[in-house]
């Protein structure tokens, strides 16, 4: 199966049905996820969808196309002002900080396929712009130095979470009662004292929220794209306002073709979320299971479902995770050996195998039944290490790395080789001297450290061994 010429479908948000994938322009995909808030360190709850998006954008490339992915950077907002005044800090630097953690978790992770993150911040001119658009064009109005956006002059308000005016009597961010419409939301807030502000022509302020998101989509993508994605808890009424606003502005429609959106990261029950406290950081996972593991978790659940996230799912996702590992390097080894016969029977079965994995990639990403398929592969690996055959055991190892790379598993971690088995032999060295000392939580950390570095470490009984 070619994945190039096999026919990609995705479940459309905005049409509630599966939609044959055509962008705007053939061959080019524009694609716009709504990025953190940089008011805090970022959780696993986030990495689920950032990966989520990752990986489409990996499949989207795979399949030709050529992707200009953009991910925002919300660094003008409530709770970064108010986190900046508790800790006497200018809240955009306090932003610029989070922000740089956040893109040391991106890259960790394995989110290597944004082309831009884009800061809100660096954007106030085009927002001034267009909320002054929205105002000329009778669809928001100014009260006392704020902006808000008439809902009522926008037909088509509540399309995408399939509400209409009349279900929308209170807007959950914003209920002022200057406004003309209770469901009217805000475009740009006057300056309250001591506040980050930029002067404007309804005096100092700054932006709101949903205006920061439609500001750079029109900027660097025009009236219309392809993707739009994000949590499903965007739906309304971030994505929401950000069609109104758009679409009011330039009176062309849609704003996005697809609107894809993920489901939540769950614990306990509940979603993850920082105003609950139940926030779990990236880095603390990945010092405890690798990313390769963490990315196995979110691949074995659909991006448009919820996860539960449990010590149970992290440790059958480390496995996984190894075991994709182990048997990519002991085939690689084992295969310096191999001998020439006959295997037709186990090409076939790969080719089942990967024709499985890209079906289910066109279904509307379906990572689950592609996870499937992958371990199909890694079992092909493992039957072949007792007596592989050249030219199969090439195919296999070719087919692990490909598929691999889509899923963003199987990936070096950035250190040459050489320099990677100095220090995992130190290390090794280090905590064998520390094991025999009855040295335990010592020995385990450095074991957890190791595999946060993508390092496989196997205790048997006479010896410990590691892989990359």
């Amino acid at each position: 199966m070619d994945p190039s010429k096999s026919k990609l479908r995705v479940y459309n948000t905005l049409t509630r049905s599966v939609e044959d994938f055509t962008p705007l322009k053939p061959g080019r995909v524009n694609m716009f996820v709504c990025g953190p808030t940089v008011w805090d360190t970022s959780h696993v709850g986030h990495a689920k969808t950032y990966v989520a998006y990752d990986i489409m954008a990996r499949y989207l490339r795979h399949k030709g196309f050529s992707v200009f992915f953009i991910l925002n950077i919300t660094d003008i907002d409530d709770k970064i002002i108010s986190k900046a005044k508790q800790a006497g800090e200018d809240p955009l630097q306090l932003a610029k900080r989070y922000a740089t953690a956040f893109f040391k978790d991106m890259k960790d992770i394995g989110v290597s396929n944004v082309n831009l993150y884009a800061n809100a911040s660096d954007h106030v001119p085009e927002i001034i712009e267009q909320i002054e658009g929205l105002v000329k064009k009778g669809i928001a109005y100014p009260i006392d130095g704020d902006v808000y956006f008439d809902t009522s002059k926008f037909p088509g308000y509540g399309k995408l979470s399939k509400q209409n005016l009349d279900q929308l009597k209170v807007h959950r961010i914003d209920p002022d009662p200057r406004k003309k419409n209770t469901a009217d939301f805000v475009l740009w807030k006057s300056q309250k004292p001591d506040e980050v502000f930029w002067e404007s022509p309804w005096g100092r302020g700054r932006p709101g929220w949903h205006i920061e998101d439609t500001a750079i989509t029109l900027t660097y993508f025009g009236p219309s794209y392809d993707i739009h994605g994000g949590g499903n808890e965007l739906i309304f009424p971030h994505h929401e306002a950000e069609i109104a606003q758009a679409e009011g502005l330039t009176g062309k429609e849609p704003l996005a073709r697809y609107w894809l959106h993920t489901g939540l990261l769950n614990i306990s029950g509940r979603e993850m979320h920082k105003s609950l406290g139940n926030i779990i950081p990236i880095q603390d996972v990945l010092r405890k299971i690798g990313p390769d593991a963490l990315r196995v978790l979110y691949a074995s659940t659909h991006y448009r479902s919820p996860l539960e996230f449990t010590e149970g799912a992290l440790e059958q996702a480390g496995s996984l995770a190894r075991r994709f590992r182990r048997a990519y390097r002991q085939l690689e080894l084992a295969a310096k050996n191999a001998s020439k016969r006959d295997e037709s029977s186990t090409v076939s079965r790969l080719k089942e195998a990967r024709d499985e994995f890209y079906k289910a990639m066109d279904d509307d990403f379906n990572t689950p039944a592609a996870l499937t398929a992958y371990v199909k592969i890694v079992a092909l690996a493992e039957e072949q290490l007792k007596m592989p055959a050249p030219q199969v055991a090439k195919a296999i190892l070719e087919g692990l790395q490909e598929l691999g790379s889509i899923l963003g598993v199987l990936e070096a971690q950035g250190a040459s080789q050489e320099r990677l088995s100095e220090l995992a032999n130190l290390l090794m060295e280090l905590r064998t001297e520390l094991r025999a000392k009855k040295q335990y939580d010592l020995a385990d950390s450095i074991r957890q450290r190791m595999v946060s570095m993508g390092l496989i470490v196997e205790d048997e009984a006479k010896e410990t061994h590691w892989t990359a």
